[in-house]
């Protein structure tokens, strides 16, 4: 019998799991993966944004338990677990110039503290793959850059004996993605099959928006298919009453049609401590399915990785943490993945 294989989803926001990656989940899960979510925040400063879902009063003690309770139900669609590091949202400040961030939100929190509080989840779940933002959260919100800071500086840093000795024993993840759920591409596609379908499309605004923002978009190096699972992603989905409209964006799309015209979900393999060869369509790819977690964290170890995002930015931990944190020399990081792309390996 195979050993269970085991996938991290790490979020900003609880709903943030439903709306990105969340039918991958699901279909692994199906499957017999485990797969935990983590919810970096309590989701406490989102605004109600389903009309039929009335006002919620009583501050961010009272949103933080309506949304409890939303995630809980999500979870439940998607088949997987579900853990709280336990941050305070940071809400989506707007104006020009924009506000500071709330005293003591995630974003504007130390991001030692934060790793720390990932690299606890990570070897304690010990999981073979981890999912997150790519280095611009997939867009411009504070808690969804944050982490993605935290998942890396998290992934690089677990297997590491020497770091956070209070946190358990050492575990390295073997693969670290991005999710691309929101991609110019995917918009257009199914933008211009709206219209072919004689439908009005949601997607004209979001196309005009991410083209104004100028968001590079990142390269596609796993298509994971999954129109087979839609109907648990929109279960989860549906689970975040105070914040999706049944009758709005995520369900304009007739199922029908989404899954004829783009029937997967896309991500960025970022990182890997096994050999890989693109493009994939597993996020398991180069994982040896029998062997043992011993076996492979014993083929991980010394292996180097680097991290797609930091090419001009140099190590990520001395981006992250700053060039002097001792954090930043805890994990030496080469371009051994570019390696293995270039080698097909």
């Amino acid at each position: 019998m195979a050993p269970v294989r085991r996938i991290l989803a790490v979020h900003a926001h609880p709903d943030d799991e439903s709306s990105k990656g969340a039918a991958t989940t699901a279909r692994y899960a199906s499957e017999g993966v485990d797969v935990l979510v983590v919810s970096c925040t309590g989701g406490e400063r989102g605004d109600v944004l389903n009309p039929a879902f009335a006002p919620v009063d009583g501050g961010l003690e009272a949103m933080r338990e309506v949304r409890r309770h939303e995630m809980a139900a999500a979870a439940a669609a998607l088949g997987v677990g579900h853990r709280w590091l336990g941050f305070v949202d940071s809400g989506l400040p707007q104006g020009d110039p924009l506000p500071p961030l709330p005293v003591g939100s995630f974003a504007a929190g130390d991001l030692r503290e934060q790793t720390a509080a990932l690299v606890r989840v990570i070897r304690e779940f010990r999981p073979h793959v981890v999912t997150t933002y790519d280095p611009m959260g997939g867009y411009p919100h504070p808690d969804h850059i944050r982490s993605h800071q935290v998942a890396v500086a998290a992934f690089l840093l677990a297997g590491d004996a020497e770091q956070f000795a209070d946190a358990g024993e050492p575990w390295a993840p073997l693969k670290l993605y991005y999710n691309h759920d929101f991609s110019l591409e995917r918009s257009k596609v199914l933008h211009e099959a709206m219209l072919d379908a004689g439908l009005d499309s949601p997607y004209g605004p979001w196309i005009e928006l991410r083209e104004e923002w100028a968001i590079h978009e990142r390269p596609v190096t796993t298509r994971i298919a999954v129109e087979d699972h839609y109907d648990a992603r929109d279960g989860a989905l549906l689970a975040h009453a105070s914040q999706i409209d049944p009758n709005g964006f995520f369900f304009a799309v007739p199922r029908e049609l989404e899954s004829r015209i783009w029937p997967w979900e896309e991500y960025e393999l970022a990182a890997a401590r096994v050999q890989i060869t693109l493009p994939e369509v597993d996020l398991f790819a180069g994982i040896d399915a029998l062997a043992s977690d011993d076996e492979l964290q014993e083929a991980a170890r010394g292996r180097d990785v680097s991290v797609a995002g930091y090419e001009e930015l140099g190590d990520p931990l001395s981006t992250l943490f700053g060039a002097d944190d001792p954090l930043a020399a805890a994990a030496k990081t080469t371009s051994a993945l570019e390696s293995d792309q270039n080698q097909g390996k």
